[in-house]
């Protein structure tokens, strides 16, 4: 494997499902795979700015204290074990929320902008973020965020042209805790977030993942391995019930399709290389045509590897398992992170990996769990 690869770590959003992220991250810490660069968008981006804006050593204990704290509202597990009482038990936690909101992170508006006919902008939601940002400011040293020791990106969509926008130190930009709450603005629920006079809402609702962003804004020359933690999974059982179509068209909705988009990349990178291996060899005359210098300027040799990691449901899912913030799912959520982080790490496929000779190679050693199974979860 190339000694100059960089650790990637991208984020999809995903609210409480998030701490599978930090479960990941947990896993990866352990396994000294601390990454050189973090992208994130909603939950992605606040898990991303506690790992950024962290020295090492102390990530890992930032993201316990968060996920504790958006957890502490509901602490009792289950009465019962079996999945009909364990759906119960989520669809009474995520009510719990949608009437008192989450603990640090989100509260109820008083009075309710339902009963006012017009309010600001950056008003008009059914809740009020900020919580979040004192959350913020307690758990995420933005200097060191912006300091450059880790790179962070984060995505938002800009309301007024519905245009993508990121966030990037890598590009110079400085990283505030509004940056962090627009990337998880998601409306109706919570407010757009006002940066540099325009507003802002959630990045997922143009892109659910930021990792077109990474493999287009990398160095030509950079050798990678990516991360893709993912929260939603494009791929699920049939639904049987009305609140199973509701969450099948959620996962649907929010899931990156990773698979398609990195099958893609693999083919462009593998025509980037060639174009790269052309070059060399050109004629000077052919090489200096304008048709070159515009193909040449999308050459790129880099070897990267994308590996995958998807959190999948468990027997007693719902649609509203990402607003549902009980001790007992976010331990479970955390879990089943640091476990498929760790079947990653000791499979044969990773642990006997070298460079991609066509420029991209796609790992995905937990994909049996896409059977159309669901997870039994811990």
């Amino acid at each position: 494997m190339s000694r100059n690869e960089k650790n990637v770590l991208v984020l999809q959003g995903g609210g409480a499902l998030g701490a599978y992220q930090a479960g990941a991250y947990e896993a990866l810490a352990e396994g000294s795979l601390a990454p050189d660069w973090v992208a994130g968008i909603s939950i992605g981006a606040l898990n991303g700015s506690i790992i950024a804006g962290n020295p090492p050593e102390r990530r890992v204990e930032r993201l316990r204290q968060f996920w504790e704290l958006v957890s502490s509202r509901l602490l009792m597990p289950p009465i019962l074990e079996d999945d009909i009482s364990r759906r119960f038990f989520v669809e009474a936690s995520a009510a719990l929320v949608a009437s008192t909101g989450v603990p640090g992170f989100f509260e109820p508006r008083v009075p309710s902008p339902l009963m006012l006919p017009q309010a600001e902008p950056d008003a008009v939601s059914i809740y009020d973020t900020r919580p979040l940002r004192e959350t913020l400011l307690d758990l995420v040293d933005f200097d060191y965020l912006n300091s450059g020791a880790t790179r962070f990106s984060v995505g938002a969509v800009e309301v007024h042209t519905g245009n993508m926008r990121y966030f990037d130190t890598g590009k110079g930009d400085t990283i505030t805790p509004e940056h962090v709450m627009a990337s998880g603005a998601l409306p109706p629920g919570l407010p757009a977030i006002t940066i540099e006079g325009e507003l802002y809402w959630d990045g997922g609702l143009v892109s659910n993942t930021p990792l077109q962003y990474v493999l287009d804004y990398a160095g030509p020359r950079e050798d990678m391995c990516i991360f893709q933690v993912d929260l939603f999974s494009a791929r699920g059982p049939l639904p049987k019930t009305l609140l199973d179509v509701a969450q099948r068209e959620k996962d649907i909705r929010y899931s990156s399709r990773t698979r398609l988009n990195t099958d893609m990349f693999r083919r462009m990178q593998s025509v980037r290389r060639a174009i790269r291996r052309l070059d060399r060899s050109l004629p000077e005359d052919v090489r200096a045509t304008l048709d070159w210098k515009l193909l040449s300027e999308l050459g790129c040799d880099a070897a990267i590897t994308i590996v995958h990691l998807i959190h999948r449901r468990a027997a007693y899912s719902s649609h509203s398992n990402d607003y549902e913030f009980s001790r007992y799912s976010v331990d479970s959520h955390w879990h089943n992170g640091r476990l498929d982080v760790e079947n990653t790490l000791h499979h044969p496929e990773w642990i006997n990996r070298e460079p991609p000779k066509q420029g991209v190679k796609v790992l995905d050693c937990t994909r049996d769990l896409d059977s159309g199974e669901v997870r039994k979860s811990a």
